[in-house]
């Protein structure tokens, strides 16, 4: 006798599969790599969820990406939460997801990129901000693993090239958990010696390379605070020249690696050796050439200036030249004049009326008037004249 089959539809099987999973699986956490990512017009993400061996779809709704800390990509490993379901509609597996987190470096990186805007908006990068590393130090101070490569390299560097400059070691760890206060109680160690005699002027932050979770401590925000408030100069030596942490864009100076920092923080002798020998030539140079000068210009000066006694001689035998040809010039001056008034005296004589009465003439004038007698009709019988004669006067009387 047959038994009657029991017959399901595929909406049925699909229905009650979607209850099954859903049951078995109500919210797991799952860890996988997004790919194939739609972002459609009404605001859902739909992405596949995939390992090496398998993939899953996922479906993420609008109201639940709004409270994403990050903008989910491909290529990204992350975890999400979801629970596992079938669309009845098509028959398809898929993970209706609540949440997604980055996972390993995804989530550090997000982080990095989180700080490295927030630092960057508060100004701790700014070129402004940053000390300028001394030309030659005087004490350096490396804070890093004592017992890892960098310092090895470190120490050689310095140690080729300018070893007479005293390093002060500041022991810390650079990996783990521990590594970030380590760090900020080294920087915390060095700024309390910045007043003292001993102070190194200048600090080298290093470590050799690594992934970026071993990179960790240099990019905690800690750390950069700590960096960005020291007052020693600080110049950033972490990982490979690929390698960038916060702790980098914080630093006075980043150099790609810990042996190029130990370069950038001190000379070379031997180049300044090099150096000094060729300033002492060009001094050299320069002060014989001011000293030829000079006394080109002192033998000058001395053909020029006279003793004061000499000066005075001299000015003397001016002034007594001076003196005699003001002499000669007066007694020239009085025999001209002398010799000028003798010829007006001569002339004056020629021209002279008393001259003319010499030479037997003479001046007859009324005596009431003394006007002259030019004619004889000036004269009437009686009148009182005055004959004046060359030696004296005779007084006349008019008969006729």
């Amino acid at each position: 006798m047959k038994t009657q089959k029991e017959i399901m539809t595929v909406s049925q099987l699909n229905k009650s599969s979607q209850a099954l999973l859903e049951g078995s699986f109500s919210r797991i956490w799952v860890e996988g790599e997004i790919s194939n990512l739609a972002k459609p017009g009404s605001g859902h993400l739909y992405f596949t969820l995939k390992d090496a061996q398998a993939q899953v779809r996922c479906a993420l709704f609008r109201f639940k990406k709004t409270a994403l800390s990050f903008e989910p990509q491909n290529g990204l490993l992350v975890h999400v939460l979801a629970k596992a379901s079938i669309y009845p509609d098509r028959g398809d597996y898929q993970l209706i997801v609540d949440t997604v987190e980055p996972a390993g470096e995804g989530r550090l990186r997000l982080l990095y990129e989180q700080l490295v805007k927030k630092l960057d908006k508060e100004g701790l990068f700014q070129e402004q901000f940053k000390k300028p590393l001394p030309a030659l130090p005087t004490h350096i101070g490396v804070i890093t693993s004592p017992t890892g490569a960098a310092i090895r390299d470190i120490l050689s560097v310095l140690k080729r090239r300018f070893p007479r400059i005293p390093v002060t070691i500041f022991p810390t760890k650079v990996q783990g958990a521990d590594a970030a206060p380590e760090i900020i109680r080294a920087l915390a160690l060095a700024h309390q010696q910045s007043n003292t005699v001993t102070a190194p002027d200048v600090l080298i932050l290093a470590r050799g390379g690594g992934s970026l979770e071993d990179l960790w401590p240099f990019n905690e925000e800690a750390v950069a605070r700590a960096i960005f408030a020291c007052q020693i100069p600080i110049i950033s030596g972490i990982g490979h020249e690929i390698d960038f942490t916060i702790a980098d864009f914080v630093a006075d100076k980043r150099a790609p690696t810990p042996s190029a920092a130990a370069e950038l923080v001190v000379p070379n002798q031997s180049q300044i050796f090099q150096q000094l020998c060729a300033t002492e030539q060009y001094l050299i140079k320069k002060i014989t050439q001011q000293i030829q000068n000079l006394a080109l210009k002192i033998d000058w000066l001395q053909k020029r200036v006279r003793h004061p006694g000499q000066i005075i001689q001299n000015q003397l035998q001016q002034l007594t030249a001076l003196y005699n040809r003001l002499l000669l010039s007066n007694a020239n001056y009085f025999k001209n004049k002398k010799v000028a008034f003798m010829s007006l005296t001569r002339a004056l004589e020629t021209i002279s009326p008393l001259a003319t009465l010499n030479r037997g003439y003479a001046i007859v004038s009324h005596i009431i008037d003394n006007k002259i007698v030019r004619s004889n009709k000036e004269v009437q019988k009686g009148d009182k004249l005055n004959v004046k004669v060359s030696d004296g006067n005779i007084i006349c009387t008019v008969d006729s």
